[in-house]
């Protein structure tokens, strides 16, 4: 089979039907209050789709209906093995639906087609798949106890999970809370962002395909200081999941104490440093791993490697290395599957990525390429993969998370030094380390507060470790067997032989 050409896929997204409705026990139903807004591709502007626009009401209703299927134990109480083969039979539909779920995530989001097939859907389905074979291997416990006494510890599901998912990367980051909450016997309520929801949509449909019972899995779009909001102080939820801003992250924690105390677990972004020391066995390799840590989704990764630390006496050497390596990181169609850099998300988030451009410019750092807003004639918000020289780590680009294509180059002298810099940050999501000294790299990974840290590499890993930060960046893990923790509670049954 040819691949599909930048032709195929304009005349996919010309003939794609797409669903703009929340989805509530296991139907497409209107927003309560009949409200919508516009969903607007960033590929070029043109018109998506109108999405409901959800509110407390919506939230009310989809939460009785959540309680309502788990207390009645059609999921919850089922056996582990049927669970799985739905679960089984879910991350199968996503494999084949695999190009209409790439295409609404290019439309929506702005990420490259490419990257959409073959990496968004294959690691989502791969969540779904992991989760579901996890469910049958994951055993209770028998305490140590006197003869004439038996003690259990078992896990139950939690009962009612929200989970909020961010808008780069919607479908995986929704399966990575779905496989778990999913595969525990929960009834979940997935709220997209508003600013990509439409994949979140049309799995609902795919997962009662599957044979998941309506009511376990309900999808409600809309803006998060309304039904987010709602979901956040709802009496009747038992946990929030989230990935998305630290501030956000925060006021999810005050909601939950100004409500039932429910359990929230945050992944809240990072501002990852990439350290490069002089003894790296191949400066090549990490130059052009620097230059997709920050390209890579247009640099809308929490874990983009954003803070790009140099050892001094390579630093003129490697940067040269990592500008040649970035110019083949160019902005362009994200249909045209030859495209590495699409379009950040909407004009909100362009505006925002060249201020901090701008921010960096009046800091007094120094552009060595890129900064620039290109492709305007499109009609579609894209800008260049940008490099400054010359940061102090105290500059605001060095700080802030920018969550776009913009590299800041920070240059120490010793290890002590690169670490200092490294952990002068409020984030700790991840980190990476190139040296052929492994005691060093040993060293300094640990020395590193991070959730993930990558060795001679830049994002490592797969569903077999866990995903998550220290510090700012959050608590709890996606990802691995740890994940089943957020999604279970623990009960001690203690009994008199």
């Amino acid at each position: 089979m040819q691949p599909l050409t930048l032709s195929d896929w304009e005349s996919k997204a010309a003939q794609l039907k797409i669903e703009g409705r929340a989805f509530v026990n296991g139907a497409y139903v209107s927003a309560a209050a009949d409200t919508v807004f516009e969903c607007i591709s960033p590929v070029d502007g043109r018109f998506l789709a109108n999405v409901a626009s959800c509110d407390a009401a919506d939230a009310d209703h989809a939460v009785k209906v959540a309680r309502a299927t788990f207390d009645a134990g059609v999921w919850s109480r089922s056996s582990p093995v049927s669970r799985k083969q739905a679960m089984l039979r879910f991350a199968d539909l996503l494999d084949q639906n695999a190009e209409e779920l790439a295409l609404l995530e290019t439309l929506d989001m702005g990420k490259p087609i490419s990257d959409a097939l073959n990496v968004d859907v294959p690691c989502a389905s791969d969540a779904i798949r992991w989760s579901g074979e996890a469910i049958d291997k994951i055993y209770d416990e028998v305490a140590a106890t006197p003869h004439d006494q038996l003690g259990l510890v078992t896990r139950e599901p939690i009962g009612v999970v929200a989970a909020i998912v961010p808008w780069n990367f919607p479908l995986m980051m929704a399966c990575w809370k779905l496989g778990p909450a999913l595969a525990s016997g929960n009834s979940v309520i997935l709220k997209p962002s508003e600013k990509s929801p439409l994949t979140a949509l049309r799995i609902a449909q795919l997962a009662v395909d599957a044979g998941i019972p309506a009511g376990v899995l309900n999808v409600l779009p809309g803006y998060g200081h309304t039904v987010g909001k709602a979901l956040a102080v709802h009496m009747d939820v038992d946990t929030i999941v989230f990935t998305g801003s630290t501030r956000i992250a925060k006021q999810l924690l005050i909601y939950s104490g100004e409500s039932n105390m429910k359990r929230v677990w945050l992944e809240a972004g990072g501002k990852s440093p990439n350290i490069v020391f002089a003894d790296a066995a191949d400066l090549h390799a990490a130059a052009e791993s620097a230059a997709a840590a920050i390209a890579f989704n247009q640099g809308e990764v929490c874990t983009a490697g954003s803070r790009l630390l140099v050892e001094r006496s390579i630093k003129d050497t490697f940067l040269a290395m990592v500008i040649e390596a970035l110019k083949g990181w160019t902005p362009g169609n994200p249909l045209d599957p030859e495209t590495n850099v699409g379009a950040l998300v909407d004009t909100q988030q362009m505006n925002n990525v060249l201020a901090y451009i701008e921010a960096g410019h009046k800091d007094g750092a120094q552009l060595v390429i890129g900064g620039e807003r290109v492709l305007q004639e499109t009609g579609g918000t894209y800008v260049q993969p940008t490099i400054f020289d010359g940061v102090s780590n105290a500059m605001r680009i060095a700080q802030e998370e920018i969550f776009g294509p913009v590299l800041s180059v920070i240059t120490f002298d010793s290890v002590e030094e690169a670490i200092s810099i490294a952990n002068d940050s409020q984030y700790g999501l991840a980190a990476a380390v190139w040296t052929a000294d492994i005691s060093k790299a040993h060293l300094t990974a640990k020395a590193l507060r991070a959730g993930s840290v990558w060795i001679n590499q830049y994002d490592g890993g797969d569903m077999t470790a866990p995903f998550g930060g220290f510090k700012q960046s959050g608590n709890g893990r996606d990802k691995s067997l740890h994940a089943f923790d957020k999604y279970t509670e623990l009960k001690a049954t203690w009994i008199k032989l």
